[in-house]
């Protein structure tokens, strides 16, 4: 941005920040549009089962209404509950037992990794091989963010349409997101 005139950088600037506004708005649309966590109730006297959270358990299961499961569950051929009970088997086992000091960040997180150690973990509860579930969640991995990165590609020539952006703008913007600079959503 060196050799930018100081009107082109705040343009560039405001660009951004407007993306990730967008990204933040649209996040919290979907988190407020989120199927409700049940409350856990008293037992009573009888002998009815504790409210479950939905398809898939906590984390992808739950934050994307079980789509995880959904498509691995196409992907291997498997029946879609089973894959769900199952992701939510391993969501639970892994779960942190103590909460994070405050003031602290953790690592950040490895895509790769986790999808390596889900796919170890799964491959027992559903009866199938490690690698071949591993290379289904890469799968449904590359193509989600490929729908990211086409849901931003028309975003940007939408706003460029529009004469929101200018072509040079929306190309930073895109750079920007593509080195991690602005988070438009999850790699």
């Amino acid at each position: 941005m060196k050799n930018l005139s100081t009107k082109a950088k705040r343009t560039v600037l405001g660009a951004s920040m407007g993306v990730v506004a967008i990204g933040a708005a649209a996040g919290v649309a979907g988190f407020a549009s989120a199927a409700p966590t049940p409350t856990p109730t008293a037992p009573s006297s009888g002998a009815s089962a504790p409210a479950e959270p939905g398809p898939g358990g906590r984390g992808h299961g739950q934050k994307d209404g079980g789509r995880l499961a959904t498509d691995l569950a196409t992907k291997l051929g498997l029946d879609q509950a089973k894959v769900a009970t199952a992701i939510k088997e391993v969501r639970e086992a892994n779960r942190p037992t103590t909460k994070p000091t405050p003031g602290t960040t953790s690592a950040p997180r490895d895509p790769a990794a986790a999808d390596a150690a889900l796919a170890k973990a799964l491959a027992p509860k559903l009866g199938a091989d490690e690698a071949t579930i591993k290379t289904a969640l890469d799968e449904i991995r590359a193509a989600r963010q490929a729908d990211r990165t086409k849901a931003l590609d028309d975003r940007l020539a939408a706003a460029v349409t529009a004469g929101t952006l200018t072509q040079a703008e929306a190309d930073a913007v895109k750079k920007a997101a593509e080195k991690g600079v602005i988070d438009v959503g999850p790699r």
